[in-house]
């Protein structure tokens, strides 16, 4: 069944309390630090989390929250720009490859190599049918990581209402210790937001490995949403401290 954005709430549960969510989020970002300390340990496996939304839906945040009990020795990000030079003149997944993690590591994704489908697809720097070919050389990396370098890639679209959007660029023009993040062309991406849905859907849609769509108008449950699935991601990783050889007495 295709999935329809649009269709999909941007806010929490009605039912939710936001103080119960705070504090189940503050217990599952706990046992995400236990269970990183162990995939660390091990070295056997690996994590990649791709957070992948528009501008203001929450990356950097996400981030700081969920993964702030983990080792900084373990755990990488890497927030994706416009191609330098040099990754201009190599293939769109050169600079991608370089990132992916080692093993024993998590790393994080700010952006990714979606963008190459996306805001290129958005301004017609690519026609439909490269966009089609680089779905589908997409989904053989994302395979080649998960099933031939024991990297799990848990992927989540950072699902944001279009005026909560609006109301958060605002506020990195009102707020002072905001304002470095403004961007006016941040603005004119959301002129093209229907636009980027269509090309979101397609993504999401054509995707061999799932997508888990993230509710996050609310910041709270956003956090608590992203790392449910990060700490039962690791939970079915399930990686296990080494201990030393027994020997005989």
């Amino acid at each position: 069944m295709s999935i329809k954005l649009s269709e999909i709430s941007t806010m929490p549960p009605h039912d939710s309390n936001k103080k119960k969510i705070e504090a189940k989020t503050a217990d599952l970002v706990i046992k995400i630090g236990e269970l990183q300390h162990k995939l660390y340990a091990e070295g056997k496996q690996s994590l990649l989390v791709i957070l992948q939304g528009m501008d203001a839906s929450g990356k950097d945040g996400t981030i700081k929250t969920v993964f702030a009990d983990c080792n900084p020795s373990g755990i990488d990000a890497y927030a994706f720009k416009k191609p330098t030079e040099e990754e201009f003149a190599h293939d769109f997944l050169w600079r991608i490859h370089q990132k992916a993690p080692r093993k024993g590591n998590i790393m994080i994704f700010n952006r990714s190599h979606y963008e190459d489908i996306l805001i290129q697809r958005v301004h017609k720097w690519i026609d439909d049918d490269r966009a089609e070919k680089r779905m589908k050389a997409i989904n053989a990396f994302e395979e080649l990581l998960q099933f031939d370098n024991n990297t799990r890639v848990l992927k989540f679209y950072m699902h944001i209402s279009q005026e909560r959007q609006q109301e958060k660029l605002q506020e990195r023009i009102d707020d002072p210790s905001k304002n470095w993040k403004h961007k006016a062309a941040d603005w004119d991406e959301n002129d093209h937001w229907d636009t980027y849905m269509k090309y979101y859907e397609y993504a999401i849609n054509h995707s061999s490995i799932p997508w888990h769509i993230a509710p996050c108008d609310k910041r709270y449950y956003r956090n608590y949403f992203i790392a449910s699935k990060v700490l039962e991601t690791l939970q079915a990783m399930d990686p296990k401290l080494p201990q030393l050889p027994k020997t005989d007495e």
